[in-house]
């Protein structure tokens, strides 16, 4: 398995849930890494990013509440979500932004937020 997101669940509004992701590859510190989801019936989306060296970004709807981290010893990329959100319900992906350094997306880890 070279991409494997876990840490999802079922939990209430508000609640936090943090998720990670174990990336296979050595290249892994020198790559752009993102956190995706796909709720039902809607397309994936980019949720947070990651540079090499740690700088973040964040799609509006998670601002404040998200936070994306790294530790490129441990080729890891990890979501912490807080003030979680019915519609932050969704499968989370973890993947390369660049699409040409994309690996399989695996199956992703089900954040179910209850109201």
């Amino acid at each position: 398995v070279r991409l494997q997101a876990s840490g999802g669940g079922l939990v209430q509004t508000g609640d936090s849930l943090r998720l990670s992701c174990v990336v296979s590859g050595s290249s892994f510190r020198f790559t752009h890494m993102g956190w995706y989801r796909q709720a039902p019936g809607k397309e994936r989306e980019l949720v947070a990013t990651i540079t090499g060296i740690g700088s973040a970004n964040y799609i509006d709807s998670v601002k404040g509440r998200f936070s994306i981290s790294r530790d490129n010893a441990k080729n890891t990329v990890d979501l912490q979500m807080g003030s979680l959100k019915p519609e932050d319900t969704a499968v989370y992906y973890c993947n390369a932004v660049s699409a040409s350094k994309r690996l399989a997306w695996g199956q992703g880890t089900l954040v179910t937020v209850s109201s």
